[in-house]
């Protein structure tokens, strides 16, 4: 048994989907969510930027808020950083990346999955390693989403502008025939609507934050580490950047937990 807290981290709103995930499926687990949003998006930046700002945030979450397992709910990062964090830390270290591409092999009908991700989480073919160590059988179509984690951080998640910018970047998975879409971003089930209405009603999506709180408490419930004492767990979220706005937005996106977020701010260099 362990009161410690599950970290949580992204560069800035998205990983909140994970973190709900997290919070109806564990509600007498303590969290503290971290978001980046002072160095936001990490999606085109270099692997090896990502890399180093992952090490820290995880290092910050181990060694200030004593969690007990961090969960690194930035697809980018995870793609950037999870053998290294892994390596680093003694505590578990959760990614997005397997237990996304889990479930949509578990609902696609004809084999074809179409990922959509930042430009960096693309890039680095974590996806494509993915779907080859799982030996899933099924054939990927990725497909790189610049700007949609802007409008999100935006609060613009239904806007006529989205919308043309859906049809133009998901062209090519529409003409790959792909029946289930795994959005590879934690941003993107903020556009659910949208995608949903680009892709057409026989396509499923699929998001990673319920099957990554899914595999949250297998390793919990596996090596012991359940919170020991009941009642409702303690929610803390945290930003780097603007925390009226984190505050502000994250509600919107969340809910009123966000309504206490904390603010910051990393040494200056």
């Amino acid at each position: 048994m362990d009161d410690r807290p599950i970290g949580v981290f992204d560069s800035g709103f998205g990983g909140l989907t994970v973190a709900r995930a997290l919070i109806d499926l564990l509600p007498e687990e303590d969290v503290v969510y971290f978001g980046d949003t002072a160095r936001y998006p990490y999606g085109p930046r270099p692997l090896d930027e990502v890399r180093e700002y992952a090490r820290q945030v995880t290092s910050m979450l181990v060694e200030r808020h004593g969690v007990k397992m961090v969960v690194v709910a930035c697809n980018t990062a995870a793609a950037a950083a999870i053998d290294l964090l892994r390596f680093e830390h003694d505590v578990p270290i959760v990614g997005v990346i397997d237990p996304g591409l889990r479930a949509a092999v578990a609902v696609t009908r004809n084999r074809r999955v179409g990922v959509i991700a930042t430009v960096g989480t693309i890039g680095s073919g974590a996806y494509q390693r993915a779907a080859v160590s799982q030996r899933s059988g099924v054939e990927l179509a990725c497909c790189a989403c610049p700007g949609f984690v802007e409008f999100v951080e935006r609060g613009e998640t239904d806007s006529e502008q989205v919308h043309v910018l859906a049809e133009r970047l998901l062209a090519p998975l529409r003409a790959a025939g792909v029946d289930t879409v795994l959005l590879g971003c934690t941003h993107y089930p903020f556009l659910a609507r949208t995608i949903g209405d680009v892709m057409g009603r026989e396509v499923v999506l699929v998001s990673s934050a319920e099957e990554t709180a899914f595999e949250v408490r297998a390793i919990l419930d596996d090596t012991g580490l359940v919170r020991r004492s009941g009642g409702k767990g303690a929610h803390r979220f945290v930003s780097s950047g603007d925390v009226e706005a984190f505050r502000r937005l994250g509600s919107r996106l969340l809910g009123p937990e966000l309504e206490d977020a904390e603010g910051w701010a990393w040494p200056s260099s």
